[in-house]
């Protein structure tokens, strides 16, 4: 059984377009990225998921179960962390994290204390009173306090100082041990490449590829620096091109024989051809 599987999943807005023809999976206990920048999808992806909106055609699973005909039951075992989550400003911290558990019929009273205390937050502060970090963290808790089996969380480490972002995820990764999924969606691509087993990159509502991180680091590009020019070669297949006085850097996805019969005459100092990371690898698919 998948944690999440999309079969030609598709929502338009009126004549706009949301997600069109999804096919996704996600396997039970993966630590799984969905990347792409602002408009590409995501949101709207988990928010079909969730059933917050209709789908326009085709459908979904989450954990085994329809996200329509069976959406009241599935979502007691998610924990969502929506990217801009909003609370009564006057309630204090301690009483919005105890309205989460009692929304969910939870007992939540330990754990939401461990994660306040990792997190460093502060429960006897208003909503109001609290700077976007802090909001977060109570997001934070919200989503995580009842110890879900799926954890969909959207651009979650928005506002978050570096060492608070470094406990999330320390966290994050002590509940996938756990068996728990986890399914992150983010444009900050060290994130995924960093935590993340598989991934998948969407553009202009499609997905452009999935696999293993790792996997999709691997493709015919290459990252090339060299150090003695101040143009680029008169080469086809190159892009982000970068250059920085005496230096030049590109990605390159032509063979590799004409580059290096082109690189063989040029006057250079130094020469580097190595593989691409994952987010030179996003610009190779969004360019």
């Amino acid at each position: 059984m998948y944690a999440v599987k999309t079969t030609s999943l598709t929502k338009y807005y009126g004549k706009a377009r949301g997600i069109i023809d999804m096919n996704l999976t996600v396997e039970q206990g993966d630590f799984f990225g969905f990347i792409g920048p602002n408009g590409a999808g995501k949101s709207t992806t988990i928010r079909t998921l969730l059933g917050l909106i209709s789908p326009t055609s085709g459908s979904a699973e989450i954990l085994g179960m329809d996200i329509l005909r069976q959406r009241d039951a599935l979502l007691s075992h998610i924990g969502y962390m929506p990217s801009e989550a909003s609370f009564y400003p006057n309630m204090r911290v301690k009483d919005v994290i105890r309205f989460s558990a009692d929304l969910r019929r939870r007992d939540c009273r330990m754990e939401s204390k461990i994660l306040c205390e990792r997190l460093a937050l502060d429960t006897n502060k208003k909503i109001r009173e609290l700077s976007l970090g802090n909001r977060k963290k109570v997001s934070i808790v919200c989503a995580l306090q009842h110890m879900p089996a799926l954890y969909i969380l959207d651009e979650p480490t928005s506002g978050l100082d570096p060492l608070m972002q470094r406990e999330f995820f320390t966290i994050l990764e002590e509940r996938s041990a756990g068996g728990s999924t986890i399914f992150l969606s983010s444009h900050v691509l060290s994130e995924i490449q960093k935590h993340c087993r598989h991934a998948a990159i969407i553009r202009g509502g499609r997905l452009l590829a999935t696999g293993s991180t790792k996997q999709l680091g691997h493709t015919d590009a290459k990252r090339v620096r060299l150090r003695g020019l101040s143009e680029p070669p008169a080469l086809e297949h190159m892009k982000d091109i970068q250059t920085d006085g005496d230096s030049v850097s590109f990605l390159y996805d032509g063979n590799l024989n004409p580059l290096l019969q082109t690189l063989a005459v040029l006057p250079l100092t130094d020469v580097s051809i190595s593989e691409p990371d994952l987010e030179e690898i996003f610009l190779h698919y969004y360019t």
